[in-house]
């Protein structure tokens, strides 16, 4: 992937427990792996963990040495920026690989909490952003779920209005279940959702729509080997249900083209959040399909013709 265009990742969701923040720090770490020098921004104000999920315990809730919030609020001039590879207390990255990009964390604060968007905030946003696109091949940005100020601030930051030149792509998580999928819906397109908080902010709402796209989360394929250990009955009604779900998902706009990714569900991620290694995988951990998913969502961040609705 190296030597692509800048690439600039929003990753939002509705609800909490939906699996983008281990998601978004795994494909984080896929696309350093292909050579991408990359950049995780947590703008999870409220929860903070990507730190955990790369293995730094002290910063495993957020830092308490000036994250991005205190950045955003003026207390300090430059976030703390963390080399994941030296610090990370995981074996598989600690030894970093020959070849590989720099993978850089800069997180939140510990305790941080949302704040108003101001004139200011969004200017040090911007120039943050700025300056991270330049410097990175790949910027990932993982937001608080829900409609926060998160959200809305990257919206106003990203705006044609701006002039800044900071254009970006979003990611929509949400769990394979009747609850997720309508949930996720009403984040992008009901009001005060993504669409149109972007319109009143200065976006053309059918160019954003074109940038966003949706990644299913611990799905169940009903004719994989996970299903193995279930009755007839069950099988059949596992079937019947992901019928349903597919349905409603196409009817609420969330189906075909919008999808760009399925994560299988996993067992390791079911009991801890973490990178997956192909150590993991040789060692029959982690399953081989939720890192083939990971690579493939890595791959296809900058895939024109995968953001392409034509």
């Amino acid at each position: 992937m190296k030597g692509t265009s800048d690439v600039l990742i929003i990753s939002t969701s509705d609800k909490g427990g939906t699996g983008r923040t281990v998601t978004t720090c795994n494909v984080a770490f896929r696309r350093a792996l292909s050579g991408d020098h990359v950049c995780y921004l947590d703008f999870d104000f409220g929860s903070p963990t990507a730190g955990s999920i790369f293995a730094i315990e002290r910063i495993s809730h957020g830092t308490l040495k000036g994250g991005l919030h205190s950045y955003l609020k003026g207390d300090v001039e430059q976030a703390e920026r963390i080399n994941v590879w030296s610090e990370s207390a995981a074996r598989a990255l600690g030894l970093r690989p020959s070849g590989v990009g720099r993978l850089v964390l800069l997180p939140g604060d510990l305790g941080g909490g949302e704040f108003s968007i101001t004139d200011e905030v969004v200017d040090r946003c911007s120039r943050l952003l700025q300056s991270l696109t330049s410097e990175f091949d790949t910027v990932f940005m993982d937001l608080s779920a829900g409609r926060s100020h998160a959200a809305e601030l990257l919206l106003r930051v990203t705006s044609p209005t701006e002039k800044n030149g900071i254009s970006a792509r979003w990611l929509v998580f949400h769990r394979w279940t009747r609850q997720h999928v309508a949930a996720a819906a009403g984040l992008t397109f009901d009001e005060r959702g993504l669409l149109d908080t972007g319109e009143r902010v200065g976006h053309d709402r059918t160019e954003l729509l074109e940038s966003i796209r949706f990644v299913r989360t611990a799905v169940i394929d009903p004719g994989s080997n996970a299903t193995s250990g279930l009755s007839a009955e069950q099988e059949n009604w596992l079937h019947k249900v992901n019928d349903e779900l597919n349905d409603r998902a196409v009817y609420l706009e969330l189906g075909g083209q919008s999808v760009l990714a399925r994560i299988p569900l996993d067992p390791v991620l079911q009991w801890r959040e973490q990178i997956l290694t192909d150590e993991d995988v040789y060692r029959r951990i982690a399953n081989e399909s939720t890192v083939e998913a990971f690579t493939e969502l890595a791959a296809s961040l900058d895939d024109e013709a995968t953001w392409s609705r034509v």
